[in-house]
């Protein structure tokens, strides 16, 4: 299935397309490890939100990392995206062909992709990243950072995922989450995985210590197959 934008023709990736994930997601021209970057479609009513979003931008780029993300050009997603495609790095974006509706595509990016599905625009996502960043964000942006948390706990990838707490934004979830392990429903070293840092500095150096290339992600495991 094709699907035009403006004058370019994409091919739209399905659902049964990601059986074969290495088929469907070529990743031999990219030349740096790409971070995927979970985050909000607005900018939220801090200005703080969108100064950290370009700051992670610069410094994924600055230090010779990419992005794949949702593919959007707008709220704190088009920030981040334009510092890493200012900064000279591979930008990524992933996009369901139902949310053109709703959000504009970014026109400046590496490589664009449109999916069939938000389950397909998630497992590309997954597919291309060698780690995972949540900044603020709404709905998607918390069912993000828990199903990979998820995939996580099921022995699908073993790729870092961080919470970026900017302005203390994600302190209620971090204490529930907490208390979930507490309560018998979570391990504790499930609970560890989900590395939380309080600044751009500190995740970038923690990045910088364990992203590599991985390999494919395991679509014989996911949940729900």
């Amino acid at each position: 299935m094709q699907m035009k934008i403006n004058n370019d023709t994409y091919e739209v990736i399905t659902s049964q397309d990601i059986t074969n994930i290495e088929k469907a997601v070529d990743k031999s021209a990219l030349t740096m490890p790409l971070v995927a970057v979970y985050c909000g479609s607005r900018l939220g009513n801090d200005e703080v939100y969108e100064q950290a979003a370009r700051e992670l931008g610069r410094e994924l780029a600055d230090n010779g990392m990419g992005l794949v993300y949702g593919g959007a050009s707008i709220g704190l997603m088009g920030a981040v995206a334009d510092e890493v495609i200012q900064g000279g790095a591979q930008a990524v974006g992933v996009i369901p062909t139902f949310m053109l509706k709703h959000e504009i595509a970014h026109e400046q990016l590496t490589r664009l992709h449109l999916t069939d599905t938000m389950h397909t625009r998630k497992t590309v996502m997954a597919e291309y990243a060698d780690a995972f960043i949540t900044l603020p964000g709404g709905l998607g942006t918390l069912e993000e950072i828990m199903e990979i948390a998820t995939w996580r706990q099921l022995y699908q990838h073993e790729k870092p995922m961080i919470i970026l707490n900017i302005n203390g934004f994600y302190d209620r979830m971090i204490e529930h989450l907490k208390y979930t392990a507490d309560q018998g429903f979570m391990k504790q070293e499930d609970l560890e995985r989900l590395v939380v840092c309080n600044s751009i500095s500190e995740a970038i150096d923690m990045l910088k210590t364990v992203v590599t290339i991985e390999g494919a992600v395991d679509t014989e495991k996911m949940a729900g197959n």
